[in-house]
């Protein structure tokens, strides 16, 4: 076992030989939007970023589904599975099979299975001081699904939100693999404070962030300034409260927006400084284009999160 429960990351990870690693994770979901074969894309796409989380390649997947067929029929179901099919087969991934159980709400993802050589592992703990933080894509797709709950978001919001979640993480780490990267894990569901907290937890060393630097979707602001905040926000915000740190004139919706809990979101990566420009220019080039450049860690504030 090199990754497991006593070390605990994006994805577990088994050694078979001297050059090959299992990765394995698992994932799934209610709804995020409403149509079911986007939702099935989404919650596919979600799955396999863990796998590329740890710099790996995923080479299979099994369906898990909580469905219950009187209450919503059977075409809903085949739309969910052949949108996390077709996205899976985007990222080179055959879903080799699956469970499924009655269940009275929705919920779908994938199981996941890759490889990689068990010297070129990624962790989420290995960050150095003076290493740049580098994200791959732009906040907000939890505070814009609460806006379309509430019916107040606006159309491109809801566009672009979907768009991003829809992103595969695979190009990004394509690009990232070719670089000196010293860690990386992907923004989901602890939102980006959350995500960057487990990762100096394990580097023992802090971060400073800089909220202009960081992308964040359009109509995400303005929805987090009219109070539309997912629960989830709120208990990640009160779980690292204690190792969080933010400058007198941070408006509160910008604090709420690092603590969104996060939909298929991107990659956070712990890059040596000198190579730091060159990993975005090369991310950005392969259409990975809300790459930025967003903080660094520090020798500084240990296992603290410092925005300004």
């Amino acid at each position: 076992m090199l990754v497991g429960l006593g070390h605990p990351d994006d994805a577990g990870v088994f050694r078979l030989s001297d050059d090959i690693a299992l990765v394995q994770t698992v994932d799934f979901f209610t709804p995020i939007v409403d149509d079911a074969y986007t939702f099935g894309q989404i919650a596919a796409a979600n799955s396999l970023s863990d796998i590329y989380a740890m710099g790996a390649s995923p080479v299979t997947a099994l369906n898990i589904v909580c469905f219950d067929e009187k209450a919503f029929g059977l075409d809903v179901l085949r739309q969910i599975l052949r949108g996390g099919v077709e996205k899976a087969s985007a990222a080179g991934v055959p879903v080799i099979g699956g469970h499924s159980v009655e269940a009275p709400e929705i919920k779908y993802g994938l199981a996941v299975s890759g490889v990689v050589h068990p010297e070129k592992i990624i962790t989420s703990g290995g960050a150095l001081p003076g290493d740049r933080l580098v994200l791959t894509k732009a906040l907000g797709t939890g505070i814009i699904a609460t806006a379309v709950k509430a019916g107040l978001a606006p159309d491109e919001a809801v566009a672009a939100s979907t768009e991003s979640m829809l992103e595969l993480n695979r190009s990004a780490c394509d690009v990232m693999v070719r670089h000196q990267v010293h860690a990386c894990t992907d923004i989901t569901g602890f939102g980006l404070v959350g995500h960057a907290c487990e990762m100096i937890e394990k580097s023992g060393a802090g971060m400073e962030i800089e909220l202009a630097s960081v992308p964040i979707l359009p109509g995400v602001a303005e929805a987090a300034d009219m109070g539309l905040l997912p629960a989830g926000l709120h208990r990640n915000r009160e779980f690292r409260a204690s190792e969080f740190e933010a400058a007198h004139n941070l408006p509160e919706f910008a604090e709420d927006i690092l603590f969104d809990p996060q939909t298929s979101g991107g990659l956070l990566i712990a890059a040596a400084a000198e190579g730091a420009d060159a990993l975005v220019e090369e991310l950005r080039s392969a259409g990975v284009d809300r790459a930025a450049v967003i903080g660094e860690v520090t020798a500084d504030h240990l296992r603290r999160i410092l925005v300004r």
